[in-house]
């Protein structure tokens, strides 16, 4: 079989195909119903060395489908959200969403320096743990000042916020081994692969189109 065999999955081709991405996650989409084989990505990457293949235009549209549905997913469980938590003043939730900012980037650099210690990069490591030590020290303030503006018993309800990212909850409770787990996730870096390869997917064929475009104005000369 060719690679160029429309029964082929030309995302998979290009290494973003989410049902490959996602696989294993809570998102899991199952078996793609086109072919993923490693040798035809192998051939097709060896042929895209020398001609366009423009195969760049198939995978931005089935992508930008993808995001797309998974963006308007996390708008109606943000809004359903919204519905059902006690609604705090503007000033509480502009507190909250501090507490969520500072929990989000704990999470992303304790799941970075885990990665980095595992690769024995103990220096870069032991430097992205003191950053999230000073993080840490400036949530707990969050959390005091956010804790003084409501009453023990609603400042205890879970406050949650939904990722834009991957759509997942977090809660402003969480602890920093659950968000480090979320940040460093399969699920939530999946979606960072997908949404960064949807992105390098427009400028590759905004370039495509406009080499055809100089291409056709050259053949009219």
């Amino acid at each position: 079989m060719s690679f160029e065999d429309r029964r082929v999955c030309r995302p998979f081709l290009l290494n973003c195909c989410p049902h490959e991405i996602l696989s294993g996650t809570r998102v899991d989409l199952g078996e793609c119903t086109k072919i993923h084989e490693y040798a035809l990505r192998a051939d097709y990457e060896r042929a895209a060395t020398t001609r366009n293949l423009y195969y760049e235009m198939d995978a931005l549209d089935m992508l930008s489908k993808f995001v797309a549905e998974c963006d308007r997913k996390t708008e109606h469980a943000k809004r359903k959200l919204q519905e059902t938590q006690e609604e705090l003043g503007e000033e509480a939730a502009r507190k909250m969403n501090t507490i969520h900012e500072l929990g989000e980037q704990i999470g992303t650099k304790l799941a970075k320096a885990e990665e980095l210690g595992a690769q024995g990069l103990v220096d870069e490591s032991m430097k992205l743990l003191e950053e999230v030590e000073a993080l840490r020290k400036a949530k707990l303030e969050a959390e005091q000042e956010f804790r003084s503006t409501m009453p023990a018993s609603t400042y205890q309800q879970q406050k949650l916020r939904v990722c834009e990212v991957c759509s997942a909850y977090l809660g402003i409770h969480d602890n920093d081994r659950r968000l480090a787990d979320h940040f460093g996730g399969k699920l939530h870096l999946g979606f960072i692969q997908i949404r960064e390869k949807l992105d390098d997917l427009k400028k590759r064929v905004n370039e495509l189109n406009e080499k055809r475009e100089l291409e056709r104005k050259s053949r009219r000369k």
